[in-house]
């Protein structure tokens, strides 16, 4: 992009930003010609990726800003209208905005809310920041035809984003999302009336413990054994860290109403998007636990728990039999949850018929050996939670299947029905139930998950990633994805490649024999996972939302079974070599790209 072109779309960003902070932004940069931080900020314009609209916020069209919220909301208004005529029609179309606690959420969420009441779309907004589940829960309780929340989730601070969801609770998929798009480009003039007027009209409609208190109610419904927490509750110690997001009110509410002991991180309880006491609020990440792993060995706690800002995503660490507080990754809290789940609806007999669960690609397959044990089927889709939702929503669509549980890896689960996206709080609720459990059996959770290895096999998993920002960096991305489907790779880490998977073209086949191609029953997305010899997956995943491309890896090994001593040691041995191998490839495919 030369320099002209890049001074005439700023400057026409500043002819339509009516935000003076962002406008006198992109100002200052004309005046200096300051070239190379304009490219960075117009060299495109933030689309929907796997969780809508994300970015930096600043003025630009490649940033977080008003006037970006502005044309989403708008196009988003427009495209509503076109899909539900008959309610757009008789006036009966709703929608329901939440936001969390990063800095200018609660404008950009007003902002919206405006826009659609202005479009004639009743806005039900939250009078304070809510957890992204909440938002997915009343917008099925409100049977609203659409939602929105802002959030940038686990970004750092300066990050913020939009996600649009549709009258199922869940986030936008195809064709919705590229509808949407096209409305937000075709844009001509941004609609909008005051609070005050949208309130009168009742075209602005403020919400809050009515839906609180049936968002508590369901996520404590889904637990299944109260007796037990009755009993028990006193005799479990939690501590647990909102990292400065949504999520106190309603964790410390759920699990305070059940009896249970929760201590929460001081410095950490309050709502602040500056979060200042961590370099990047991410429960996956073991620095965003620091604080409450050493409450947690201070008040020698059962378990320690987090949330990330938007409370979607929960993060855990439990004491070994030292005191020493191991943290469990996503995955691993993943199949603890999952047969927990499993094991209860079959001991309780609440297994429905047709069971089953869903999780991500780059999930590992741990919970495939589970459900297998339990005669549940494993789906698999996309990565994102919203990927996810849509194979449930086919689920409640023909009524094939009746859902249990579903995951991701990034520390994003969903044990209930009522919200179609991850749920932290409720996760929380199940895990403080599971803990209970085991503890009634005489385990803690660390020795009941190395007897799951020993049932099931160990599973090693890793994710590499490397940033990759600017123009530049999303074409350096693109090459790395060419390369690897146009050469392929024969071995992985020392071990041979038996399939090649493409998501991207939706085939699968033999490295050995490309030209036999099998079709893969998914949608298209820019994925190539390698099967390796033994069981071992690796996948490359550019993010939809980030500038990086990420690496999963996901290995098996055979442990010998409970009475084998030393085995389980042996074969987490087993798996580091396989894992650092393969690392060590990975590496050099990043470093030469």
């Amino acid at each position: 992009m030369d320099k002209s072109e890049i001074l005439a779309r700023a400057k026409k960003y500043i002819a339509d930003e009516k935000d003076e902070r962002f406008r006198k932004e992109v100002e200052d940069l004309v005046a200096k010609e300051d070239i190379k931080e304009l490219e960075d900020r117009f060299y495109q314009t933030l689309e929907f990726g796997t969780g809508g609209l994300r970015g930096v916020m600043g003025g630009g069209t490649n940033r977080m800003n008003t006037l970006e919220i502005n044309l989403a909301t708008q196009g988003l208004a427009n495209y509503v209208l076109k899909a539900f005529p008959e309610k757009a029609k008789d006036g009966t179309l709703s929608a329901v905005v939440a936001y969390d606690s990063r800095k200018n959420s609660d404008v950009f969420a007003e902002a919206t809310a405006l826009i659609l009441a202005a479009n004639g779309i009743k806005a039900y907004l939250f009078t304070g920041l809510r957890p992204t589940p909440e938002l997915s829960f009343a917008i099925r309780e409100l049977k609203a035809q659409t939602g929105v929340v802002v959030t940038a989730s686990h970004n750092p601070p300066q990050y913020n984003g939009y996600k649009a969801y549709w009258d199922n609770g869940a986030q936008v998929i195809e064709p919705h999302d590229a509808g949407i798009i096209k409305e937000v480009n075709a844009v001509k003039e941004v609609k909008t009336i005051s609070k005050e007027e949208a309130l009168k009209s009742g075209k602005l409609v403020l919400i809050d413990k009515e839906i609180d208190e049936k968002y508590w109610a369901m996520c404590k419904a889904q637990l299944f054994r109260p007796d037990l927490i009755k009993d028990k509750a006193g005799s479990v110690k939690i501590v647990y860290t909102p990292l400065h997001g949504t999520g106190a009110m309603h964790v410390e509410k759920v699990l305070g109403d059940l009896g249970l002991k929760v201590i929460t991180v001081p410095s950490q309880r309050e709502p602040d998007g500056a979060f200042p006491t961590v370099e990047k609020p991410n429960p996956e990440e073991a620095p965003a636990l620091k604080l409450a792993v050493e409450l947690g060995s201070k008040e020698k706690a059962d378990c320690v728990m987090a949330t990330d800002p938007d409370a979607d995503r929960f993060g855990t660490a439990f004491p070994d039999k030292d005191g020493n507080f191991v943290l469990v990754s996503g995955n691993q809290m993943g199949a603890l949850l999952c047969e927990y789940v499993l094991l209860s609806r079959k001991e309780l007999g609440t297994m429905p018929s047709n069971p089953a669960a869903i999780r991500s690609i780059v999930t590992s397959p741990f919970t495939d050996y589970i459900c297998k044990k339990y005669g549940v089927k494993m789906h698999e889709c996309l990565t994102g939670f919203k990927w996810i939702a849509a194979v449930e929503d086919e689920f409640e669509k023909d009524g094939s299947e009746n859902y249990v549980f579903g995951l991701e890896e990034s520390y994003g689960y969903k044990v209930e029905k009522e919200v179609m996206d991850k749920d932290g709080v409720s996760a929380a609720a199940m895990c403080a139930e599971m803990t209970l459990y085991w503890a009634s059996k005489g385990k803690s959770i660390l020795e009941h998950l190395a007897d799951m290895w020993k049932e099931y096999g160990y599973f090693e998993d890793r994710a590499i990633s490397q940033n990759f920002p600017g123009s530049a960096g999303k074409e350096v991305m693109a090459g790395i994805m060419t390369k690897l489907r146009s050469e392929g790779l024969k071995t992985l880490g020392g071990k041979k490649v038996l399939e090649i998977r493409d998501i991207g073209t939706s085939v699968s086949y033999d490295p050995a024999n490309p030209s036999v191609k099998k079709p893969i029953d998914l949608p298209k997305s820019n994925v190539l996972q390698f099967v390796l010899e033994g069981g071992t997956i690796v996948s490359a995943r550019p993010s939809g939302t980030e500038p990086k491309i990420k690496f999963y890896i996901n290995a098996r090994t055979e442990v010998g079974g409970a009475k084998c001593d030393g085995c389980l040691a042996s074969a987490k041995a087993d798996s580091a070599k396989v894992c650092d191998a393969i690392t060590a490839d990975i590496q050099n495919v990043l470093k030469n790209a």
